[in-house]
């Protein structure tokens, strides 16, 4: 599909949000979501709602709109999403990554998958009904984040505080990074997200003594950083399944006719899924940077690294005095971020909805539950009482190493998946 084709509307959207560069690089520094966000109310309002703003940080913009439904005694149902995006080095890209090119059917940009194509399919989803002159059956909350790729500091974060009254009367929210396709060994199957791991960022600060780079110099603050990093690095965290991972693996033993006592290798089956599925299963804890040093021939007295921490639901506490065991005295360990894992039961009204509509699209293609490796603002929007869900469905290629799009080079969606979710999701809200 080239370029100047026609598009629907779905991956329209989409593309005019890949081209606002929302890059948020972390700690305070982004470039911010205001303009994605006016173009986002602009939408809204065109569609006769009142959107809201709120920008508590300058240009760390959010919007929300609220449509009414035909029985305004059900509880509100939340569809979100988040405006910002993770860097992007141009140069590591076969395209532009923030001039949301079409290319071989798909849509390509910092944003595709995580999480503009989401975001397009709320806002085409909600003018489907609305432009039909009908009403979905609950008050539907359609709101878009900023900074979500910083855990919600300056976003969902502060609108939970300071705006809760937005999501008043709602008992859920469905967001991303679930509902979409994998395959497993032939056979398709989708994955709901009914969970996410708790988010621990830290940082790891060493000292030792500065001198000459030419010296014999035991206090170097870098190898003692090195070290320890490296041995974090390389530990192996023990698996252990929470009851969402435990029907996980039981799904995939019976659509693979694998070993269920075997999750990894169960994981294994589910081809370009196998890594995002296998870090359900453990806590991770990886080394994303270093900090140390400003002269080639100056030993540093002080030496930094940043450790990203995924840990099971409720295991916070433990993981980070397991760290610290493995660290040793010599490091000193900053908690820089902190915040809760969830999991919900795979069961209840929405969740029959839900997989009642993708089987309306997709018939006698099995839903089975999963537990997120990362996380969503859906943890903000649990300080409210409102249980998160992940529901973004995509029906995809089954060779589509959908998953390492996240965060990704070359991050890029079909063009046809796009018009499945909208189906799908519009589909929901005409019978939830």
């Amino acid at each position: 599909m080239p370029d100047t084709a026609d598009l629907p509307e779905v991956a329209r959207i989409a593309r005019d949000l890949i081209r606002f560069d929302t890059t948020n690089y972390g700690e305070g520094r982004a470039k911010g979501e205001r303009e994605a966000a006016e173009y986002v109310g602009a939408y809204l309002e065109s569609l006769g709602l009142r959107p809201e703003y709120y920008e508590p940080i300058p240009r760390r913009t959010n919007v929300a709109a609220r449509i009414p439904g035909r029985d305004r005694d059900k509880p509100a149902l939340v569809l979100h999403g988040h405006l910002d995006v993770v860097p992007a080095v141009a140069e590591d890209w076969s395209v532009d990554p923030f001039a949301g090119v079409v290319r071989d059917g798909m849509l390509w940009g910092r944003g595709a998958v995580d999480m503009k194509d989401m975001d397009a399919m709320i806002l085409t989803s909600v003018a489907d009904i609305l432009r039909a002159g009908e009403q979905p059956a609950r008050d539907i909350v359609v709101a878009f984040f900023a900074d979500e790729e910083n855990g919600g500091v300056e976003g969902s974060q502060l609108v939970v505080r300071d705006r809760p009254e937005w999501f008043a009367g709602a008992t859920e929210a469905i967001s991303e990074v679930g509902g979409y396709s994998i395959s497993v060994g032939d056979r398709r199957a989708y994955l709901l997200q009914v969970g996410e791991k708790s988010l621990v960022w830290l940082r790891l600060h060493a000292t030792g003594v500065a001198g000459h780079g030419s010296r014999h110099h035991p206090e170097n603050a870098v190898t003692r950083l090195a070290e320890a990093v490296a041995k974090l690095g390389r530990t192996a965290w023990p698996m252990e399944l929470t009851a969402t991972t435990r029907e996980l693996v039981e799904a995939l033993a019976r659509l693979s006719g694998g070993d269920p006592a075997d999750p990894d290798a169960l994981a294994d089956a589910t081809g370009p899924a196998a890594a995002f599925l296998r870090s359900t299963f453990r806590t991770t804890a990886n080394p994303t940077g270093l900090t140390a040093g400003y002269k080639h021939n100056v030993i540093p007295d002080a030496a930094t690294a940043a450790i990203d921490v995924r840990t099971l639901p409720g295991q916070e506490d433990l993981v980070i005095a397991e760290i610290r065991r493995i660290v040793g005295d010599d490091i000193r360990l900053e908690v820089a971020h902190r915040d809760i894992g969830l999991e919900v039961p795979f069961s209840g009204a929405l969740v029959d909805a839900m997989v009642a509509a993708l089987g309306r699209h997709d018939p006698g293609v099995p839903v089975v539950p999963y537990l997120l490796g990362a996380g969503t603002d859906n943890k903000a929007l649990a300080e409210l009482g409102i249980a998160g869900f992940g529901f973004a469905p995509l029906q995809l290629p089954a060779d589509m190493d959908f998953t390492g799009m996240f965060h990704g080079v070359d991050e890029r969606v079909p063009i046809e998946s796009l018009r499945f979710g909208q189906r799908v999701l519009t589909d929901l809200l005409r019978t939830y």
